[in-house]
């Protein structure tokens, strides 16, 4: 039995130049197991061989595509005999929103010996539990994708300018997710529509079973079952009314500024904010022609008699990091 199992995808961009750190790491751990993966197609097998070892905590190395992948064949794969292990993830993403909420930040390598730390004891007080999004078409028979995080509309338009337009210059994230934040304020504030700036939002109909809807064009939408959102700002609500945290703005200056001022602050979903609206549910669906949605990484597209529906799975065990 090892203590840890490491599933890394070596072109993951965290990893181009930090992977050959992590493998001098775990060559000199006697209670590892590291698996790499070439590609997301590779996971299910990946998880299969890392079974016959059982440990006592995966963790995931990868992107926010890496984590979305391995999330869905763990707990719809069935590779393990009973429960699987408690999920670590490593700071190695982008936005690294699913290793923040656990508490793992700076360097990976760091994260990673205290990972190991926790697994050479007692991990019990360390385990968290948390639902996971499970998005699909509707179609009971069709495989769900999971994932913890959301953007749509808005958000979504601007993520994708971000990937395609401004990671490619090669410039370091912080400066790219400023220089996209000022495009954003750019085509919203001053109405400047460019082929190098990111597109309008298109129409989309948000609704939460029993609920109610929205209806227009939203420059932001979040689902998260993460216990933090942008920002580092702690979600707020009463967990009985359902799982699925969402919040939605309207597509206006003001109503965005509102929004990014509670999420400095750790006001997000606490106060009433025209143009802003928050909802806790069990069922959502998005409805549009030509909406796309970026679950954990991966894109989604609802169009014309073809709705996403997000519900969530039963809790799930992961690894908290911080005390």
């Amino acid at each position: 039995m090892a203590a840890v199992a490491l599933l890394s995808n070596p072109r993951s961009t965290g990893n181009l130049s930090m992977l050959p750190r992590m493998r001098s790491f775990c060559a000199a751990q006697s209670d590892i197991f590291h698996y790499e993966v070439e590609s997301v197609e590779q996971i299910g097998e990946a998880l299969r061989t890392i079974a016959r070892v059982n440990p006592k905590v995966l963790v995931v190395n990868g992107g926010d595509g890496t984590v979305q992948a391995a999330l869905t064949e763990l707990y719809l794969g069935d590779h393990f005999d009973g429960a699987p292990p408690p999920v670590a993830v490593l700071p190695n993403g982008k936005t690294n929103l699913i290793a923040l909420d656990l508490g793992a930040v700076g360097d990976p390598i760091a994260a990673l010996e205290r990972v190991m730390e926790i697994a050479r004891s007692d991990i019990e007080e360390h385990v968290v539990v948390r639902e996971l999004i499970a998005l699909s078409d509707g179609d009971g028979g069709a495989r769900p994708v999971l994932g913890m995080f959301l953007g749509g509309a808005g958000l979504a338009d601007t993520i994708l300018y971000c990937r395609n337009k401004i990671y490619p210059l090669g410039l370091p994230n912080g400066i790219s997710h400023f220089l996209t934040a000022i495009a954003v304020l750019a085509t919203l504030i001053l109405g400047i529509r460019s082929a190098f700036l990111p597109p309008a939002a298109t129409p989309m109909k948000v609704s939460m079973m029993r609920h109610g809807q929205f209806q227009g064009r939203f420059s932001l939408l979040i689902v998260t079952t993460l216990h933090k959102l942008l920002l580092g700002s702690s979600t707020a609500g009463s967990a009985a009314a359902g799982p699925l945290q969402m919040m939605v703005v309207e597509q206006r200056p003001l109503p965005l500024l509102r929004a990014l001022l509670a999420g400095v602050f750790g006001r997000v979903g606490r106060d009433e904010m025209k143009g802003v609206h928050f909802g806790r549910g069990d069922e959502i669906k998005i409805e549009g022609e030509r909406s796309s949605v970026i679950l954990d990484g991966e894109i989604f597209q609802a169009d014309a008699g073809k709705p996403i529906i997000l519900k969530t799975t039963p809790p799930v065990p992961f690894l908290r990091l911080a005390a």
